[in-house]
């Protein structure tokens, strides 16, 4: 009997399943900030409730713009907004250079917490160049890693190091503008995704068990250092005022600074150990969490609506990933894949650092919790990655249609 591709019935091909799950977290987040009005300490709630409904909107629309204009043009698209956001990267370092001097920012820059990191628009609100900045380097390693795969005859260490070189051309460069703002929480979670990109990426077992031990020596350097010549580190890299080296601090012992670096930790873990089961319910407010809107809106789901609160947006962020997996796997367009591989590192790093951060598991490094958290430049860039996400699903259905008969 001979064997041939045939189409099986015609089904739908579009992900219901996730744009559910990105509704779902839709109304979640709106109403973790509705009950985040009263730990505000400010009037400003209602403004931030808007401005998150309008930016869900927005986000809508660059969905459903990503999924017409299709994947296949991203690269020539991502080229030329790594240009255009590097430039914007380097003006605001500039920026950070004239408040120095001066203690103010030059018109439409924004400084925030000592970090040069934003673009304001009076009545619209900010843009962050970083949050962008890791959508196209995923796009542009992808590539990268694709033409290596393609190109490469037969397996060696040459090979393999010359795309290491050539990821790091692309990457190093908006790497240390972000750092120099100072953000160190968008570096890392770029070397997070691009790390998990070239792991899966075909290299020689030998590479990665480099990497992991250039990665376990710098954290047992930095860890001797911390406890044995703490000033000596606190001079190389511990920031204005030695903010950087007082997040640790506050980590391993927040009680020893509660008013101080150690008051979002400490606040964040009485709120989210008080709560009970059940929660104080939506709006009670017992104390004022300072960004609970942004970085502490997970304390907000917890003392809102207690464990079950918690353990529901832990488990909605877990399906929310292992769809994205099965995403994957069922994609035949490799490109497609390293990319979804650099997104899951973005989301998975940054969900578990948010959430850990609060329960004290991980040091405070203002990473947001992806699309729960407020803030229009996190929720537009991955609403661009839910769209490519679309745009993979769609054409990994249309691929399962067929079937041997």
């Amino acid at each position: 009997m001979k064997l041939g591709l045939s189409r099986a019935k015609s089904t739908d091909k579009f992900d219901y399943t996730l744009m559910g799950i990105i509704i779902v977290m839709m109304f979640t987040s709106l109403t973790a900030i509705y009950s985040a009005f009263g730990m505000l300490g400010t009037d400003a709630g209602m403004s931030y409730l808007m401005k998150q409904i309008m930016w869900y909107v927005f986000g809508y629309i660059v969905i459903g713009a990503m999924m017409y204009l299709g994947n296949d043009s991203l690269y020539s698209f991502a080229k030329i907004g790594y240009w255009i956001l590097l430039a914007l990267l380097a003006l605001l370092l500039v920026d950070k250079v004239f408040y120095h001097f001066t203690l103010r920012d030059i018109p439409f820059f924004h400084t925030a917490n000592g970090a040069t990191s934003w673009y304001i628009f009076p009545g619209v609100g900010t843009f962050q160049p970083s949050e962008f900045i890791k959508i196209v380097l995923i796009i542009i390693v992808a590539n990268i890693i694709d033409e290596h795969n393609k190109q490469k005859i037969t397996e060696s260490y040459e090979q393999d190091f010359n795309m290491i070189i050539e990821i790091a051309k692309w990457a190093l460069p908006p790497m240390i503008l972000i750092l120099l703002q100072p953000d160190t929480g968008v570096v890392l979670i770029i070397v997070i995704a691009i790390g998990a990109m070239v792991m899966c990426s075909g290299i020689k077992r030998e590479w990665i068990m480099i990497i992991f031990g250039c990665i376990a020596f710098v954290l047992a350097l930095f860890f001797y250092m911390y406890f044995f010549h703490f000033d000596l580190l606190n001079k190389l890299i511990g920031g204005e005022g030695g903010y950087k080296l007082g997040r640790i601090t506050s980590w391993l012992n927040p009680e020893s600074d509660i008013n101080g670096k150690g008051h979002q930790l400490y606040l964040s873990q009485m709120v989210i150990g008080s709560a009970g089961l059940m929660g104080h319910g939506m709006g009670q407010a017992y104390v004022t969490l300072p960004e609970a809107q942004t970085d502490l809106i997970f304390a907000v789901i917890g003392q809102t609506w207690g464990f079950i609160g918690t353990v529901f947006v832990v488990g909605l962020c877990l399906f929310l990933d292992l769809h994205i997996c099965h995403i994957a796997s069922l994609s035949k367009n490799m490109i497609e894949k390293y990319m979804i591989t650099g997104f899951l590192g973005l989301l998975l790093y940054q969900q578990f650092q948010n959430i850990g951060m609060l329960i004290g598991l991980l040091p405070i490094t203002g990473i947001t919790l992806p699309l729960l958290s407020y803030g229009g430049s996190s929720m537009l860039s991955y609403m661009i990655v839910f769209g490519i996400i679309m745009n993979t699903s769609r054409k990994a259905k249309k691929l399962s249609d067929y079937v041997y008969e």
